[in-house]
């Protein structure tokens, strides 16, 4: 088990390598950039290139103990297509009207080179907050018999919150791990690590990278 809180995770002590996955959320050049959306918007990208480090090593943990890895990517289509009216406002009112950034065709959208993704890893591409939203993600964790999801990624209080909402809702069972998720708000990234623990975790549970490597390495000895 993950030693975390409210609870341990998972809550019935059954950490299986098989049915759970690692999620890195968003972790592209658009957002830990220093001239993609992130900074267009005035916000900081140092805390988001801080946890690269920490999340590598929960990715080779994770990988060396069988569990999937799947990374999500945010993007509208290179025409525009699947833009709504009030996304095209929001666009222009954030002055990237004409540019490429959070475009699916800019260099911007690709996860940056500092992360370790491997050709077996599984990436799924969205364009809402939301990685279930108008995406096979969920049709993907069931074929592959995934019921368990460690979050990391960012941003803590947008990207990583909605999807954790969305997972929680669909009855899988989820853990955060506090410093492998960022945001450029401190107050909003406490702010949504502490409503995971609300209610006696209802947002599922929290922990942090080293008793989540811990209990991977444990789950590695034990798979061999």
């Amino acid at each position: 088990m993950i030693k975390a809180i409210p609870f341990n995770f998972p809550y019935d002590g059954n950490f299986v390598a098989a049915n759970t996955a690692l999620v890195v959320i968003d972790l592209q050049e658009d957002f830990l950039s220093t001239t993609g959306y992130f900074a267009k918007h005035g916000y900081d990208p140092t805390p988001l290139r801080a946890i690269l480090p920490t999340v590598n090593r929960l990715i080779a943990a994770a990988r060396a103990a069988g569990l999937k890895i799947i990374h999500t990517r945010q993007g509208y289509r290179a025409d525009m297509a699947d833009m709504t009216p009030y996304e095209k406002w929001r666009r222009k009112r954030a002055g990237i009207e004409g540019t490429e950034i959070l475009l699916r065709s800019s260099p911007g959208f690709h996860i940056v080179a500092e992360i370790d993704v491997a050709a077996e890893d599984i990436i799924v591409d969205k364009t809402c907050n939301g990685a279930f939203t108008y995406t096979d993600f969920e049709h993907v964790l069931r074929a592959q018999g995934i019921t368990h999801l460690l979050f990391s990624g960012c941003t803590t209080d947008v990207c990583v919150h909605t999807t954790l909402r969305e997972a929680c809702d669909r009855n899988f069972q989820c853990l955060t791990i506090s410093d492998a998720c960022a945001s450029g708000d401190q107050r909003a990234h406490e702010a949504a690590l502490h409503m995971v623990t609300v209610e006696n975790g209802i947002f599922g549970a929290l922990s942090d990278s080293a008793a989540v490597i811990e209990a991977l390495q444990d789950l590695s000895g034990k798979e061999s």
